[in-house]
C-alpha cells in the first residue's frame, strides 16, 4: 500500500468571487498563491492557495455558468491548530480582508478557538489547541 499519510491533499471548494476569497485566504490568513487559472471559453477559473512547505492546499473554483454556488453549512470547517493563543492582529486582518467573526455552531470551537467566516460562507477555525495524528493510547 502506498504511504497515503504523506500524499498531498487538495481541499476544493466553489466560490462565487475568487478575488474576494483570494483576498481573505491570501492577504488575511497568509496563504501563498500557488496557481491561478482564469476561465477561457467556458472553462472553470481556479485559484490554489497554500503554504509552500505544507502537504495540503486549498483550491477555489468558479463555475463559468454560475450554476454552482457555494453551499457551506455552519459545520463545514477548516481548522488550523495553533497550539497557543489566537493572535488578535490575525483576527483583525482576516476581518479586514472580508471575513466575519461568528459564533461556532459547535460550542467546543468557541471554547478552543475563534471562528471566522470567509466571503463564501465557509468557516475557518483558529484553534488554541495542538494536534497530532499519532494514535491515541488506550487507558490500561
Amino acid at each position: 500500500m502506498p504511504a497515503l499519510g504523506s500524499a498531498p491533499l487538495r481541499l476544493a471548494r466553489p466560490s462565487h468571487d475568487l478575488a474576494a476569497a483570494g483576498h481573505f485566504w491570501r492577504d488575511g490568513l497568509g496563504l501563498h498563491e500557488l496557481y491561478r487559472h482564469t476561465s477561457q471559453e467556458g472553462e472553470h477559473s481556479l485559484l490554489m492557495l497554500g503554504w509552500p512547505d505544507a502537504t495540503w492546499h486549498l483550491e477555489l473554483t468558479l463555475d463559468p455558468t454560475g450554476a454552482l454556488r457555494p453551499a457551506p453549512t455552519p459545520d463545514d470547517l477548516l481548522v488550523l491548530y495553533l497550539g497557543g493563543p489566537v493572535p488578535d492582529d490575525l483576527v483583525t486582518r482576516l476581518e479586514r480582508c472580508g471575513g466575519t467573526r461568528v459564533p461556532a455552531h459547535n460550542p467546543y470551537w468557541d471554547e478552543w478557538g475563534v471562528t471566522i467566516e470567509d466571503p463564501d460562507g465557509y468557516r475557518l477555525v483558529l484553534s488554541t489547541r495542538d494536534w497530532s495524528n499519532a494514535p491515541a493510547r488506550s487507558a490500561s
